[in-house]
């Protein structure tokens, strides 16, 4: 296969540029006017391998992806036929071109999941599990639900997440701005005439100056260390894992943000591993399939270990109350859903338990934010103020006398 850089035309008349592996040009004008292209020019870029992962997806187009075949499929529309319609349907050339390529997987003889598995970056393990799952139970339809409701959650999620850690990272730039000002700028044109007044200078006063000629002759260390220690921590996180360990451990003991965070990953591994089981996959499957989206080592851990547990005969409640990172209550909700045979039930409330606990935790961290960097910010300016005008004042009374 050889990938071929090709300029088309739609049945519209608008011009398509675009990348698409093929065998030759006759391939690739084939699987061009599949997708309601007509081939205009076709260059080779470079003979290779098919590579799958350079097709990147938005998580809401999966969306729609899993919204449209879960109701084509239940309404009894052949796999082939609906993914045809889906490709015809889309407007992302990416996408296009991976639906296209499913399609000729499946022509092929490939079955849906096999055909998926081309594709990990875009269709994760947990998905293809799913679709697997769906596949030999005949429930595809519902499976597809399940799976655009679960993409959903986890966008919500994500941008839960997102917001929790904005608002500190915009007040916190605000409050260093304001900071580099006044130590860079106006502290230094004030330091002279304070020095010049002859005064015995307090110990703020005197630390205020140190602070501003050090920012002043060495602002590089203050600019550059931010950013040098995050890609120091992503780097060491990325090759080290004993330090990844204790990083994510770190994490999770930061107070109120730790806590959240926490949550925030027991709700994940509570949707997926109830979707996962409700599916029909084994519950040492399905465990070990959820740990794996869960990126704090820290947790993956505890969950292994009472994956472990559990292989020895221990009851799924004991094993996850044994890893300390469940509180009492999401216990008694799985021994309940242990003892009824109802899990996937018991583990979608925990998650909906978590998710209400996530937002209104997010909500009291927004609102002791904001007045928390009022507070620094006021303080900053107050030490400024004082340290500054204190001598000012005390010369003038002196002067007075």
């Amino acid at each position: 296969m050889a990938l071929y850089n090709y300029k088309a035309m739609t049945r519209e008349g608008l011009i398509r540029q675009g990348a698409l592996e093929a065998v030759n040009e006759a391939d690739l004008e084939k699987r061009l006017l599949n997708m309601r292209l007509d081939l205009i020019k076709a260059t080779q870029a470079v003979e290779r391998k098919i590579n799958t992962n350079r097709h990147q997806v938005d998580r809401r187009e999966l969306i729609v992806f899993c919204m449209q075949m879960s109701q084509l499929a239940k309404a009894g529309v052949p796999l082939l036929e609906a993914m045809a319609d889906l490709r015809d349907s889309v407007e992302s050339m990416q996408f296009k071109e991976v639906l296209n390529s499913l399609i000729e997987y499946i022509e092929s003889g490939k079955n849906l999941s096999q055909a998926l598995e081309q594709y990990p970056k875009i269709f994760d393990t947990m998905f293809i599990n799913l679709i697997r799952a769906g596949e030999a139970t005949g429930k595809l339809g519902d499976i597809f639900e399940s799976l655009s409701e679960m993409i959903k959650w986890q966008d919500e999620l994500s941008a839960t997440t997102k917001k929790l850690l904005m608002t500190p990272l915009i007040v916190g730039s605000v409050v260093l701005g304001v900071t580099i000002f006044l130590m860079v700028y106006l502290v230094p044109q004030l330091v002279a005439f304070i020095k010049n007044m002859g005064e015995k200078l307090p110990a703020h006063t005197r630390a205020l100056i140190a602070t501003s000629d050090f920012m002043v002759h060495y602002w590089y260390i203050v600019i550059f260390t931010p950013p040098a220690l995050f890609i120091f921590i992503k780097t060491m996180t990325a090759t080290n894992p004993k330090f990844r360990l204790a990083w994510d451990g770190f994490k999770l003991k930061i107070p109120r943000f730790g806590q959240v965070s926490q949550k925030i990953l027991l709700s994940r591994f509570a949707n997926f591993f109830a979707m996962m089981y409700a599916a029909g996959i084994p519950i040492l499957s399905s465990l070990e399939i959820a740990e794996g989206i869960i990126d704090n080592l820290m947790i993956r851990a505890a969950l292994v270990r009472a994956r472990e547990d559990i292989e020895q005969g221990e009851p799924i409640s004991t094993s996850l109350a044994n890893t300390g990172m469940f509180p009492p209550l999401v216990v008694r909700m799985l021994k309940i859903g242990e003892t009824t045979g109802q899990l996937d039930k018991a583990l979608l409330n925990i998650s909906y338990f978590y998710e209400r606990d996530i937002k209104d935790n997010i909500e009291k961290l927004q609102a002791m934010i904001q007045p928390a960097m009022t507070v620094v910010l006021g303080a900053l300016l107050g030490w400024v103020m004082i340290s500054l005008l204190g001598p000012i004042y005390n010369s003038l009374s002196h002067v007075k006398a």
